[in-house]
């Protein structure tokens, strides 16, 4: 009929693991910009919750997230920062310190750190494996693997117990 709107296509339901996928990328894009433009928190939530996560932007469909991990990591990186960078700077290889590093590998490194030491809900080989995966988005493959080198030591230090468990199937 004439004036009806043409129907959506309709998207297919995103998992939990998807939002929860989606909420790391975007908590590590938010620490990245927060270091690079100097953008406040409150500012940083606002922008991304609002305008980022489950929308459309230039033709690129951002993914929805689950806004509670998302604020938790941030949140969690920016108060555990301190311990989070050295534990870090420990763990590069000798003349590698963390404040050296392009931003975006210290943002996905603080970002994994913080999961690995202080989320427990958050399954060892998940955390790896998630930043991982956003890192081969955004670097070279050397730089990949230097962020899963620093993530699975730290694991070994931090989640020593859960790694020694067999994995479940």
């Amino acid at each position: 009929m004439a004036g009806e709107k043409p129907d959506r296509p309709r998207r297919a339901p995103v998992s939990r693991g998807e939002l929860r996928s989606a909420a790391r990328l975007a908590a590590v894009q938010a620490l990245y910009q927060m270091e690079i433009a100097a953008k406040g928190l409150n500012e940083v939530f606002a922008e991304f919750e609002s305008f980022w996560m489950g929308r459309e932007i230039e033709g690129d469909q951002y993914k929805p997230a689950e806004s509670k991990l998302f604020r938790a990591i941030v949140e969690g990186v920016l108060g555990e920062q301190i311990g989070i960078d050295r534990k870090v700077d420990e763990l590069l290889a000798d003349g590698w310190p963390l404040k050296r590093i392009e931003a975006i590998m210290r943002a996905v490194l603080r970002a994994g750190a913080y999961e690995l030491m202080h989320r427990p809900d958050t399954p060892v080989r998940v955390a790896i494996s998630e930043y991982v995966d956003i890192a081969s988005a955004f670097l070279e493959r050397d730089e990949v693997g230097m962020i899963n080198a620093v993530l699975d030591r730290l694991a070994k230090e931090a989640r020593a117990e859960e790694l020694a468990r067999p994995a479940r199937s």
